[in-house]
């Protein structure tokens, strides 16, 4: 949990950085967040190819795992459904579009905006930003009592970037692959998924 708080932190004080313009707009708009992105993945990377025993690990997991992402997506939908219930002034098609970003909040927020207009955009914005910071947050605990899988399963599209060092600091190394191979497939289903259900 110690963990989490230190990297929500991290965020928080970046988003009062960049509300309060104490940084150069020169530096904001030279794409930093993707080289330093860029430079986590490397440096998880180098970990990974250090570690003798990963390797091993990954080919003695569950061939299972391949449908990760199909069950992550039904799992998304089932909770969209119980909750569209409760919200009568939004169509069930709505509801499963914003669910369909998968924490993806930049393109599917997008994508809503340009078919259904701003407010259900926005909405789609916040619902997969409050996905990745509670993936962030409850990882160590999904962990504890839901198993290893449990915040992979949580991270959706994101398990390939913001989430997956708090997954691989949570779940182990070993989960390393399974975690960039689930955003890899996710991030690919969501422009379709979502573009779908706002066409309904």
């Amino acid at each position: 949990m110690k963990g989490s708080l230190i990297i929500l932190s991290f965020f928080a004080t970046g988003l009062l950085l960049g509300i309060s313009r104490f940084l150069p707009h020169d530096i904001l708009s030279q794409n930093v967040s993707f080289y330093v992105l860029c430079a986590l993945m490397f440096s998880v990377g180098i970990s990974i190819g250090n570690d003798p025993s990963s390797f091993h690990q990954f080919r003695n997991l569950n061939p299972r795992l391949i449908f990760l992402p199909l069950m992550t997506i039904l799992g998304t939908w089932l909770g969209v459904l119980a909750v569209s219930i409760f919200l009568k002034n939004r169509t069930m098609a709505d509801c499963l579009a914003v669910g369909s970003g998968f924490g993806y909040y930049s393109l599917s927020s997008i994508l809503i905006t340009q078919c259904k207009g701003v407010e259900l955009g926005t909405i789609a914005l916040l619902s997969n930003i409050m996905r990745e910071v509670m993936t962030l947050l409850f990882a160590p605990w999904m962990v504890r009592y839901f198993g290893k899988l449990a915040p992979i399963c949580a991270g959706g599209a994101t398990t390939m970037d913001t989430t997956f060092p708090i997954i691989i600091r949570t779940s182990g190394k070993d989960y390393a692959i399974v975690s960039i191979y689930q955003g890899f497939i996710m991030d690919f289903t969501v422009p379709f998924l979502v573009t779908f259900f706002c066409s309904l």
